[in-house]
């Protein structure tokens, strides 16, 4: 009897080990099953973007048309501009974090803390990067009236004439603005900023002669440089630009050390869940790596670059600490 039992009870923890073990691993398999979000979404996806017709927006439509037929439910581009981007950040942060409302938005979003108090959110809290989507080079652009045709010909200009020469951008605080005071500082050089109520001001005011030179955004650029009432001079970004061939970067062209990567991400409320995020990672991932769609991007101006959540977040807080001297130094704020 007492083998009875104790054979019992043995069958019994044997029973409730086996019972722990397949609970487990239902709870890891319906994880795994979670990773690649078979039941996401359930319903349409509003994607966040900045103001209509601007370079994010088109993007964003871009990879919400791709979106909408890869995850089969409708992926609805909602604007809601202004304030630097911080109104649109700061909806999605307070949004429910189950994946149906994220932010497609340039990193001026996640620098904006360094250059506005106050701001509604926190980037490293309140979000769960997705990915990176894409980058636009920007390029230097001088007056054709200027007499340089090089960077080191512009920084010799600028040291006979200190503060004589002023670029236009589209706003204080604007990534524009920051590529200026970059050029000043690594130039050693002051230059004066003109802020214009937007960016075709900007352009407006250049190819007027109001300034002598800008940073513009490279599609922007393009026509003018084509039509020869704007020189160009080199492109801000690290590598050579596909999308303004034969230009030299900064770096290599006379300025050292220059290098202004600017690019957009797309973001989910933080404590999505992670079964979401690789979902959207995934699709995102897949689409930007398709060739037309690749093309379809460098026809707007801006060069498809999908990455993982890591290296989204990576690049947050390079640019944090890369700009925050820039813009504590030439004590920039943002509009």
């Amino acid at each position: 009897m007492t083998h009875m039992v104790a054979d019992f009870e043995s069958g019994i923890h044997m029973s409730l080990n086996n019972t722990i073990v397949t609970v487990c691993t239902a709870g890891a398999i319906l994880s795994a099953g979670g990773v690649s979000g078979q039941d996401y979404p359930a319903k349409p996806v509003r994607m966040i973007a900045a103001e209509p017709g601007g370079g994010a927006d088109v993007m964003a439509r871009l990879i919400g048309q791709g979106l909408t037929a890869s995850l089969g439910q409708q992926m609805v581009i909602e604007n809601r501009g202004g304030a630097s981007g911080a109104i649109a950040a700061e909806f999605v942060a307070k949004s429910p974090p189950d994946g149906y409302t994220i932010l497609i938005y340039a990193n001026v979003v996640w620098l904006l803390p360094l250059m506005r108090n106050n701001v509604p959110f926190d980037v490293f809290k309140d979000f769960a990067p997705i990915s990176l989507a894409a980058s636009s080079p920007n390029v230097l652009v001088v007056h054709p009236a200027l007499p340089v045709k090089s960077i080191s010909a512009l920084i010799a200009l600028a040291k006979s004439r200190p503060g004589e020469l002023a670029f236009s951008t589209g706003g204080s605080g604007t990534t524009l603005h920051l590529c200026g005071e970059l050029f000043n500082a690594l130039a050693g050089v002051k230059t004066l900023h003109v802020p214009y109520k937007s960016g075709g001001g900007a352009l407006n005011g250049l190819v007027g002669g109001e300034v002598q030179l800008s940073f513009l955004v490279g599609a922007a650029a393009l026509p003018q440089i084509r039509s020869g009432r704007l020189r160009a001079l080199a492109v801000t970004s690290s590598q050579p630009s596909e999308l303004l061939p034969g230009l030299p970067t900064m770096a290599s062209a006379g300025l050292p050390g220059y290098s202004a990567d600017f690019t957009s991400g797309i973001f989910a409320p933080a404590a999505t869940p992670a079964s979401v995020i690789s979902r959207l990672n995934q699709e995102i991932l897949t689409l930007l790596g398709k060739p037309d769609v690749k093309e379809r991007f460098i026809s707007v101006g801006v060069k498809a670059i999908g990455s993982s959540p890591e290296q989204l977040a990576a690049t947050l807080k390079a640019d944090a600490a890369k700009w925050s001297m820039v813009i504590r130094d030439a004590k920039i704020r943002a509009d």
